[in-house]
């Protein structure tokens, strides 16, 4: 299998609600509509083969003492929702799909040294399941093949540090996030080996990530922040027992490899009054070492722009905003060698959200 930059990263596992000054609860909700098309390489439409999907959130912040607080952050970290249309038996991808689903539960604490140096850390719990099917003439006899993997539940944890100057609002914290081991209970069909269909597990590791997060002011009433996340997808491997086990070149690599992703992003946030605020930001990450990709995850880079607004009246901070991300072009491959099986081309994605804030 091809490998591609990103991987399967939906929230970017925040922490933002951990800094918010005195008691806080947030709910947060998200909508977003990809448009993933083009054409397999014996001309046929692929369709649109990436679903709209839901994002939700939950956040809860408490001071203990001056110096000790904490936060339990429920997010739904990773995903993926792959469909592609056309006849299996006409089309060389149609009815090839993949979904991945993930909540999270993480509890964090975090303790003040003094004004300037704060340390953080904690356990997350997460819960996925998933399923594919390999569909379409590029799969030769593996056309019929399926997987499900049921739902687990993993352990990992968090960790950081964090400096403040409060008077020009600045902050820089970096939080290390450890790879999540799951044992997923599975069921293949469609091997072409008889015996290597049925029950078996499957262990996965979702990978370790690092966030850089930063805030500055840079003028009255105006904010400079960014991040940068790492993620180590390159470690990331799905290896059903039957799949790695069928006697073809590739096959032991697993059904998808990705790339190390690093993501970039910057904005400016202004104040215009006790009521409004508003803010701009870009989104940047680079394209894999190649145009190859797997038809499990099929665009390479994206580059997004996210245009934001903050209400606030007494206790309650409502944040809402659209963001217009234009996902880079590639070519999903199958086989080895790697063969390119069609062209994506054109593809965006349009996210919409807002948030609740409470501070008590």
């Amino acid at each position: 299998m091809a490998a591609q930059a990103g991987g399967l990263d939906r929230s970017g596992q925040g922490i933002g609600a951990l800094f918010e000054k005195g008691n806080y609860a947030e709910l947060s909700f998200g909508s977003v509509t990809p448009d993933v098309s083009g054409r397999d390489t014996f001309g046929n439409a692929t369709g649109d083969v990436a679903v709209d999907y839901l994002q939700m959130g939950f956040a809860y912040k408490r001071d203990i003492n001056q110096s000790l607080s904490f936060a339990i952050i429920v997010d739904q970290p990773f995903g993926a929702d792959i469909l592609y249309g056309g006849n299996p038996a006409a089309t060389l991808l149609g009815g090839t799909r993949a979904v991945a689903e993930s909540t999270a539960v993480t509890g964090l604490l975090r303790y003040r040294i003094n004004d300037s140096i704060s340390v953080h850390g904690g356990i997350r719990a997460n819960q996925a399941s998933a399923s594919v099917d390999l569909r379409g003439l590029a799969y030769g006899v593996l056309g019929n093949y399926s997987v499900a993997l049921a739902n687990d539940w993993a352990l990992g944890y968090a960790v950081g540090v964090a400096y403040e100057i409060p008077d020009i609002a600045l902050r820089v914290a970096v939080t290390y996030n450890s790879a999540l081991a799951h044992e997923f209970h599975t069921t293949e069909t469609g091997v072409p080996i008889p015996f290597l269909n049925g029950v078996s597990t499957t262990a996965v590791d979702i990978p370790q990530s690092v966030n850089l997060d930063f805030q500055t002011g840079i003028a009255a009433d105006t904010l400079l922040f960014g991040q940068v996340r790492w993620a180590d997808w390159s470690e990331f491997k799905l290896r059903p027992r039957g799949f790695i086990n069928i006697p073809a070149p590739g096959q032991a690599d697993g059904l998808i490899a990705l790339e190390d992703a690093v993501t970039y992003s910057l904005g400016v946030g202004r104040r215009f009054n006790e009521t409004w605020s508003g803010s701009v930001s870009m989104s940047y990450e680079a394209k894999g070492s190649s145009s190859l990709v797997s038809p499990l995850a099929p665009s390479n880079g994206r580059i997004g722009l996210t245009i934001g607004g903050v209400y606030t009246q007494d206790n309650m901070k409502v944040t809402f905003g659209v963001n217009y991300t234009k996902l880079g072009d590639a070519q999903p491959e199958t086989g080895t060698p790697d063969e390119p099986r069609g062209s994506m081309t054109g593809s965006t994605a349009v996210g919409v959200g807002f948030k609740i804030g409470y501070s008590f």
